[in-house]
């Protein structure tokens, strides 16, 4: 699209924004209860996309993407006349006699960025809170999964008045064209790489923003837990659309105790779980081949098939990974698992540490003490203890990221804060009036320290 369209497209949203039409309560709503009726009634649409995008069949498209939207909006349509309203607060002595109140004020005119991987849910659920907090938006679904692309575009432009919410779809150079714009908030799931890129583009204006990104993801394994059940749930968490999960296991460290025992247990759970048929694909041949050569610094333990014409590599574990490998030190959304073990419990949290700040980090254990430390001497985005993957359905938690790993978070009431600015509002009266402030100042320093813990 030309950055001319573009321009005029946000213009046409910025007017309708300040008509004040979606800042309404019962506008948001409606719009919410008319999202969640498109998305159901497309829902074989959204399968068959998701189908020839990823390979990924329709259970787990409705559990991952579609089951996920809908919770989210019957979440936040229940919630938010409550969430909508001022706040009020207690007031100072200072400030007497007034009122204080937080007001959730609407950003305006906001930019989503979706990605591929999880291209239904990672795209409409932003797109949720920014309707819910009173915004008009511009969503830029991911180029990399063109089906699911026409689909999200086809609900929103054929539903939805453009001046209200618009896709804009198109490749890398349409996302530098929308980065262009001044936007009142830019909402971006993806690389931590391009995640840069956005928040250098949005500091040119002091846009606000928030980045959902990713980052190695530790999974910790100690002697204390249930091995068979550890493995089981790893499994799934790691080899769910083929690794492609932003919050994926990307490497285990377990206790080298128990290690021979939970690599067993793992080769039998992938056996159990996966075969070609019902196992998806990689995302395209640059992603397959990125995957491909990064097998060959490392030790096999179970799986390294692959098959380029499918686009397939099979539940692969890995050992022996060199320091300086692309798999120990980047992010690896594949289905590629590295082990690496341990001897003392001190030597987890230092080996964390050496790395970028996780996106989550997975505990499998039965020693509180063991699991206190890690969550008291380690930074990361979440913690989840004993599971992977399934912390992020509860809309009551944050989700979002640290440094690298990501800024800021939403889901339920979050996305809602996300997608709205805290105003504080102080209202006060003409009686009393408390002349000290003024000058000249006649009292000295000492007496005005002492009013002022007096008011306090």
């Amino acid at each position: 699209m030309e950055e001319n369209n573009i321009k005029n497209i946000i213009s046409a949203q910025r007017k309708y924004f300040d008509s004040g039409d979606t800042r309404n309560i019962d506008y948001r709503i409606k719009n919410l209860e008319k999202l969640k009726t498109l998305i159901l009634e497309n829902e074989d649409l959204i399968y068959q996309a998701l189908k020839k995008d990823l390979g990924r069949d329709s259970f787990d498209s409705f559990t991952a993407e579609v089951s996920f939207m809908i919770n989210d909006l019957d979440y936040i349509k229940k919630r938010l006349k409550k969430w909508a309203m001022p706040k009020k607060v207690s007031t100072n002595l200072l400030n007497q006699i007034g009122k204080s109140y937080i007001y959730n004020d609407s950003y305006g005119c906001v930019l989503i960025i979706g990605p591929w991987n999880y291209p239904f849910q990672l795209t409409i659920n932003p797109l949720i809170g920014a309707i819910a907090a009173g915004n008009c938006a511009i969503i830029k679904p991911s180029e990399l999964s063109p089906s699911c692309s026409k689909v999200i575009t086809d609900i929103i432009n054929n539903n939805f008045s453009n001046n209200y919410l618009h896709v804009i779809e198109g490749d890398a150079d349409t996302s530098k064209k929308l980065l262009l714009q001044k936007w009142d908030f830019i909402f971006f799931t993806g690389s931590t790489l391009v995640g840069k890129k956005v928040m250098e583009a949005a500091a040119k204006n002091l846009t606000p923003l928030a980045l959902e990104l990713g980052g190695k993801n530790p999974c910790i394994v100690d002697d204390t837990t249930d091995i068979d059940l550890s493995a089981k749930r790893i499994t799934w968490g790691k080899f769910f659309n083929l690794g492609q999960t932003c919050i994926a296991p990307d490497y285990i460290l377990v206790k080298e105790s128990v290690k021979d025992k939970l690599v067993k247990s793992l080769i039998d759970k992938i056996k159990d779980f996966y075969n070609s048929n019902n196992y998806g694909k990689i995302i395209n041949i640059n992603h397959f081949d990125r995957l491909k050569g990064s097998l060959e610094s490392s030790k096999i333990i179970y799986g390294g098939k692959t098959n380029e014409k499918d686009l397939y590599i099979s539940p692969t574990l890995l050992e022996d990974v060199p320091k300086k490998s692309v798999l120990y030190n980047d992010e690896i959304f594949g289905p590629l698992l590295p082990i690496f073990s341990y001897k003392e419990n001190t030597e987890v949290i230092s080996f964390i540490k050496n790395k970028n700040k996780p996106l989550v980090i997975y505990i499998f254990s039965k020693n509180t003490k063991f699991c206190d430390s890690i969550i008291e001497n380690t930074s990361s985005g979440s913690i989840s203890i004993n599971d992977t993957l399934m912390f992020i359905t509860n809309h009551k938690l944050p989700f979002g990221g640290i440094e690298s790993s990501g800024i800021g978070s939403y889901h339920g009431k979050f996305s809602f804060d996300c997608f709205s600015h805290k105003k504080s509002i102080t209202k006060k009266g003409f009686f009393p009036e408390i002349s000290v402030r003024y000058p000249p100042y006649n009292k000295t320093l000492s007496q005005y320290k002492k009013l002022l813990q007096f008011f306090k």
